[in-house]
C-alpha cells in the first residue's frame, strides 16, 4: 500500500466513533435542529459523556458484516448473499445490532425477517418485495464504512462491495448512498481535498437520482453562499428535501444532504465537520459518523482531536450474537480490517499486521499505532494518569505511558484492561450488549515496562485480575522495580473461583516515604495474554443483564435463571452462547436435563448463530449435527432418555476428531475432515421444548 495505511484505518474508525457518539444523544426525531440549539448552543464537544458507549447499529454493522467475507467459500466471488448470512449468523432476533421497529416500519428489522423466512439477499431489500419507502431508508449508507476502508483508493471496487452490502436491506437511493459513501471513504486515502472527496465520488451514482440531486443542490448553495453559513443552507435543506417530502421514519435523501453540507462547511476539518452534522439534527449520529470515517480517514491521526479522542480510548462495544466480539479493540480491528485490504488487493500483508490477525484468540498490543491505548485505564487519574507517548518504546517504538505523579507510601493505582463488562459499567441500554469473558484462568500475561523515574526510592509492580462478581483483587508477586532498564512481568492468571474476570493488568505502589515523592515515567511496550485456560460457570454467582444471563448471549427461546441453574423453554430454535469466539481444540462439559419435547444439544465451536457443531438428544437418537446455514448429521446412535434425568456431557474436540460421553458412556467418536476450527460452546433447543441447565465447564486443549 502507498498509504500509511493502517493508521488511516485506525484514524476512520476512531472518527467513525466520535461522530456516532457527538450525535447518539440528539438522534431522536424529537430534537429538532431548533431544540438542539436552544439546548447546546454551538456544539464544539461532547455534549454527554459515557462511562462506556454502548454501540448502536452505525457501529455494530460496518464492523459485523464485514465479517461476511470470512463466510465466503473458496473460489466464490462476493456477493449480497455472504452479507444476508452475516446478518443471519451475528444478530440476535429483536434485540442488539440494529433498530428491531417492527416488520414494515424498520427497514432492517424487515430485511432481517424476510432473509429468516426464505427471501434471499438481493431480495429481501428490494423494492419489489419491501416498497420503495422502506427501501430509501438511511440504513443503506450508515453500514458501510468498512467497504470503503478496505479499498484504498478503489472508489469503484468500495462502491461494488458497499452496493452489495446495502442490497441485503435496501434499494434504488438507498443502495446509492450505500455507494457514494464507500467512494468517498475510499477517494479519502488519495487526497486531501474535500471537494475533490465529494465530487469524484459522484462517479459511482446515476446522474439523475434523487441522491445525486439532493448533493448538487446543496453544493450549488454552498459555492453561492457568501456568508458560508451552513445555518443558511440547512434552512434551505429543509424547505426543499426535508423530512416532510419522503415517507417512512428516516429517509437517506433528508440526511445525504446533511453529509454534503457539513463536509462543505466543515472545509476538511474532523471536528467542525461532525459538529455541524450533529448540529443540523435528524440522524445525527449517523450522519456524524459517516462524515467522521471520511474525514478521519482523510485527516489520519493528526486530525482526531484529543477531546473527542479520549472518550474513545481505543474501545467500541457491540451487541452481536458473540460475547466474546463485542469488545472491541480498535488498534486489532484495524490490522483485521487492513489485512482484508492487503488481501483484496493481492498484497502482502505486513508481518506486524499478520502476527496479530493470525491469533485473535491472544491478546496483543503492542502500542504502536499513532495514539493508540487498547483500552487501558487507570483507577487513579490523578497520581496515575495514562497517556500514549512517541518513541519511549523498547527500540525507539512507541508506549503506553504511565505518570507517577508524586506518589509516595500507600499511593496504590491500578492499570488494566476490561475483558469483560457488566451493566454497570454503562450509562444507556439501547442495544443491549451482552459479554462473555475473554481472559480465563490458565492463561499467561506477560508485559513489558521500563521506570524512567526523576525523584524518589523504593517503587513497585504487581500484575493483578479482577474477578467481576465479587470484586476481588487477586494480586501476583509485587517487585521492586530499578529505574532504566527493560523488564518482563510473567503472571500465570490464577483460578478465578467460578468467576469472570473483568480487570486486568498491573498495580503500582510506591514505598517512599511522603518527603521524597516518586516522580517518573512508567513504559509499557508491550501487554499480552496468552496460552490455554480454562472456566466454571456457577449459575448461582450469575444474574440477569442487558436481558441476557450474564457471560452468555441468546437467541430465540426464553431463558430464566432458577434454583441455581438454567431454565430454558422455547418454540423455535433457541441458543445460547459464551465462552471465547477464537478457542480451537476444548473439552466441555454441561449438565443438561430435558424437562420437555425432544430436541435438546449441547453447542461447541459455534462461529455465530447459524455456524456450529450441535449433540445431544433428537427423540430417541443422540445425533453430532454439524450447522452451516443449515444442518448435516455426522453421526446418530439409538439412546432411550428419560425427562427430568441429568445427563452430564463430557465433549472433546480436538482438530476433526470429535468424542462425546454422556454420564461417562461414549456415545460419538467421530472424525469431520472439513471441520471448524473454533468457537464458542453453549447450548441449544430446536421446536418447542423445555430444558434445565445445571452445569458448564470448559478447558482449552
Amino acid at each position: 500500500m502507498k498509504y500509511n495505511y493502517l493508521e488511516k484505518v485506525y484514524s476512520g474508525i476512531v472518527a467513525k466513533a466520535m461522530g456516532v457518539i457527538l450525535g447518539a444523544p440528539v438522534e431522536p426525531t424529537l430534537w429538532t435542529y431548533e431544540k438542539i440549539y436552544e439546548t447546546y448552543g454551538d456544539i464544539t464537544q461532547y455534549v454527554k459523556k459515557f462511562k462506556n458507549f454502548a454501540a448502536d447499529d452505525d457501529l455494530n454493522g460496518p464492523i459485523f458484516f464485514l465479517k461476511a467475507l470470512d463466510l465466503m467459500k473458496n473460489g466464490e466471488s462476493f456477493e449480497a448473499s455472504h452479507v444476508g448470512k452475516a446478518w443471519l449468523n451475528y444478530s440476535r432476533e429483536g434485540i442488539g445490532m440494529f433498530w428491531w421497529g417492527g416488520y414494515g416500519i424498520s427497514t432492517e428489522h424487515t430485511a432481517f425477517l424476510n432473509l429468516k423466512n426464505g427471501i434471499d439477499a438481493p431480495r429481501s431489500g428490494s423494492k419489489e418485495v419491501n416498497g420503495l419507502s422502506i427501501a430509501e431508508q438511511i440504513g443503506g449508507q450508515i453500514f458501510i464504512d468498512t467497504w470503503g476502508l478496505i479499498f484504498p483508493g478503489n472508489m469503484e471496487k468500495a462502491a461494488e462491495y458497499a452496493g452489495k452490502a446495502a442490497s441485503v436491506s435496501h434499494d434504488k437511493n438507498g443502495i446509492y448512498g450505500a455507494r457514494y459513501i464507500a467512494a468517498c471513504i475510499a477517494k479519502a486515502f488519495d487526497t486531501d481535498d474535500i471537494l475533490e472527496i465529494i465530487t469524484s465520488a459522484f462517479s459511482v451514482i446515476p446522474d439523475d437520482c434523487e441522491y445525486r440531486r439532493v448533493c448538487d443542490a446543496v453544493i450549488d448553495f454552498y459555492n453561492n453562499d457568501k456568508e458560508k453559513n451552513f445555518r443558511k443552507c440547512l434552512n434551505y435543506l429543509t424547505k426543499e428535501f426535508g423530512y416532510d417530502r419522503y415517507s417512512g421514519v428516516c429517509h437517506i435523501i433528508p440526511n445525504s444532504g446533511v453529509i454534503i453540507l457539513s463536509m462543505l462547511y466543515g472545509e476538511g476539518n474532523l471536528a467542525r465537520t461532525i459538529e455541524i452534522a450533529t448540529m443540523c439534527g435528524w440522524d445525527t449520529d449517523c450522519n456524524a459518523g459517516n462524515v467522521g470515517t471520511i474525514l478521519g480517514v482523510l485527516n489520519g491521526y493528526e486530525g482526531l482531536v484529543e477531546k473527542y479522542r479520549t472518550q474513545i480510548n481505543d474501545v467500541i462495544i457491540a451487541s452481536s450474537s458473540i460475547g466474546s466480539l463485542n469488545m472491541i479493540d480498535i488498534p486489532t480491528l484495524a490490522k483485521e480490517i487492513a489485512n482484508y485490504g492487503y488481501q483484496l488487493a493481492d498484497e502482502e500483508t505486513p508481518i506486524e499486521i499478520k502476527e496479530v490477525v493470525e491469533n485473535l484468540r491472544d491478546l496483543n498490543f503492542d502500542f504502536n499505532i499513532s495514539g493508540s491505548t487498547h483500552g487501558f485505564r487507570t483507577s487513579d487519574a490523578i497520581r496515575y494518569p495514562i497517556r500514549h507517548t512517541v518513541g519511549t518504546g523498547e527500540n525507539g517504538t512507541d508506549s503506553l505511558t504511565v505518570l507517577l505523579d508524586r506518589v509516595y507510601r500507600g499511593n496504590v493505582g491500578n492499570i488494566y484492561y476490561k475483558p469483560y463488562y457488566r451493566r454497570e459499567d454503562f450509562d444507556d441500554e439501547r442495544y443491549q450488549p451482552a459479554f462473555s469473558p475473554k481472559v480465563f484462568s490458565g492463561q499467561t500475561m506477560t508485559c513489558r515496562i521500563k521506570l524512567d523515574k526523576w525523584n524518589g526510592d523504593d517503587f513497585g509492580v504487581a500484575p493483578y485480575i479482577r474477578l467481576s462478581h465479587s470484586k476481588i483483587e487477586i494480586v501476583g508477586q509485587m517487585r521492586m522495580i530499578k529505574s532504566k532498564k527493560w523488564i518482563d512481568i510473567e503472571y500465570e492468571i490464577p483460578d478465578s473461583k467460578s468467576e469472570p474476570i473483568d480487570e486486568i493488568g498491573l498495580k503500582l505502589e510506591s514505598f517512599t516515604r511522603e518527603k521524597n515523592k516518586v516522580l517518573g515515567n512508567l513504559h509499557i511496550s508491550e501487554f499480552k495474554v496468552f496460552g490455554k485456560g480454562y472456566h466454571t460457570i456457577d449459575f448461582k454467582k450469575e444474574t440477569r443483564e442487558f436481558g441476557t444471563i450474564t457471560q452468555f448471549t441468546e437467541n430465540a427461546g426464553s431463558f430464566v435463571l432458577e434454583d441455581g441453574h438454567i431454565h430454558v423453554i422455547s418454540n423455535e430454535n433457541s441458543l445460547a452462547l459464551t465462552g471465547n469466539f477464537y478457542s480451537e481444540d476444548i473439552e466441555y462439559n454441561v449438565t443438561l436435563t430435558p424437562k420437555f419435547g425432544s430436541k435438546h444439544f449441547a453447542a461447541f465451536r459455534c462461529q455465530g448463530i447459524k455456524i456450529g457443531y450441535l449433540v445431544g438428544f433428537d427423540g430417541d437418537k443422540v445425533k453430532l449435527i454439524k450447522s452451516d446455514f443449515g444442518y448435516e448429521t455426522l453421526q446418530e446412535i439409538e439412546y432411550k432418555t428419560e425427562m427430568s434425568k441429568d445427563y452430564a456431557f463430557n465433549i472433546e474436540a480436538i482438530g476433526g476428531k470429535i468424542k462425546v460421553k454422556i454420564n461417562s458412556e461414549e456415545v460419538i467418536d467421530f472424525e469431520d475432515k472439513n471441520y471448524l476450527t473454533h468457537g464458542c460452546v453453549g447450548y441449544s433447543m430446536f421446536d418447542t421444548g423445555r430444558l434445565l441447565v445445571k452445569k458448564i465447564s470448559f478447558k482449552e486443549l
